[in-house]
């Protein structure tokens, strides 16, 4: 079935059209060009490639390392789409070996029951973190690397693990080249690593980060841990929580200014839409205040936002143009998991699933 999109400005990823028209059929774009909004049969004011979220922990009812099911895949995908996020990476956080590898499987069934849904993998969180670096994440289940491990989760997770956390500094080279040679993203994150040795694994091949500054070595004078290495290389891309409580705004216009094209946006959210107001599995637990996510302890256990809400943010907290802003959801994290053949722009062959957003930047839609 051939279909017509009108939007007023159109956000490719690469830049901005006004007054398009978009044609599509059997799902594909087809035809970009110049047009009228009666020729269409659905008229918006702003359209983007469909918004990328590679961090995002629960949807409206379930957490889904707590519910590594079809239904836990199904709720995020719901309701992220609810919110104006068409694709994602389900994280699945710190727990036991039989847990992940539920979850993969969970995801698997999911993609095959659903081929184009909008879940493009898994971001595996964990467990092979520092502790020092833990934040919310379970001690009991934390561990260190065996690579007879490794080369059996690499195997299971095979085209469903799109990323991986890791605090580098518990790894071998030899584990880590191991990793990277699988075709998996890996992403240096709950880390307590030096400088020194962020800095080797970047050389290495980790060119990916997990939320700047939070549960990572910070930037100071004589030891600017993984923070530092971060922004002193180029090529390394920084997600961030705009939120105003995972980092001040003021440290994301630096992180801005430093990382450029590198920086891109998660929610990182615990659930959406703020429903769930308290949460416990386990010695896991969190409760809503103040618009934030909070554990016993008293420290963050993931955020609130949609990744809308994170747009948003960019432009009105940090400054941000806003084609800058629609890049940091669509193009840049396609390209930072690898999959810039298949989501992130709008161009002729790419798939026709966009979101729709006001010029106020309090709706988000996919179309």
């Amino acid at each position: 079935m051939r279909k017509t999109i009108f939007a007023a400005k159109i956000y490719t990823g690469t830049g901005v059209l006004e007054n398009h028209l978009i044609g599509s059929e059997n799902g594909k774009i087809t035809t970009i060009s110049p047009g009228t909004a009666g020729t269409a049969s659905r008229s918006v004011q702003n359209l983007a490639p469909g918004f990328i979220d590679v961090h995002i922990n629960g949807g409206d009812h379930f957490h889904f390392t707590q519910n590594a099911a079809i239904e836990g895949v199904e709720d995020i995908d719901r309701s992220c789409k609810a919110l104006g996020t068409a694709y994602t990476l389900p994280s699945l956080i710190t727990s036991p070996l039989e847990n992940i590898y539920k979850g993969i499987d969970a995801i698997r069934q999911y993609r095959q029951q659903y081929p184009v849904t909008g879940v493009l993998g898994m971001h595996l969180e964990g467990p092979y973190l520092n502790p020092v670096k833990r934040g919310a994440h379970m001690l009991a289940y934390i561990k260190k690397p065996e690579t007879a491990e490794l080369i059996a989760l690499i195997k299971h997770g095979r085209d469903i693990i799109r990323l991986l956390t890791i605090a580098p500094e518990m790894f071998s080279g030899d584990q880590i080249k191991l990793l990277l040679d699988s075709g998996i993203t890996i992403a240096a994150g709950h880390s307590n690593a030096t400088y020194q040795e962020a800095s080797v694994a970047f050389n290495q091949g980790i060119k990916l980060v997990t939320h700047l500054y939070n549960a990572m070595s910070p930037l100071q004078h004589r030891a600017p841990g993984l923070v530092g290495a971060t922004f002193e290389h180029d090529d390394v891309y920084a997600p961030i929580i705009l939120d105003g409580q995972h980092c001040d705004y003021a440290a994301a216009r630096i992180a801005y200014k430093l990382k450029k094209d590198k920086l891109f946006l998660i929610s990182d959210a615990l659930f959406t839409g703020r429903k769930i107001k308290n949460f416990q599995w386990e010695s896991f637990d969190a409760t809503l205040t103040n618009d934030q996510y909070i554990n016993s302890d008293g420290n963050l256990s993931g955020a609130a936002i949609s990744l809308g809400e994170a747009v948003y943010h960019a432009v009105h907290d940090v400054g941000i143009p806003l084609q800058e802003a629609i890049e940091m959801v669509t193009v840049r994290p396609a390209k930072a998991i690898g999959q810039q053949d298949v989501a992130g722009r709008i161009a002729v062959g790419y798939p026709a699933v966009f979101t729709a957003f006001d010029d106020a930047l309090q709706y988000f839609e996919v179309v």
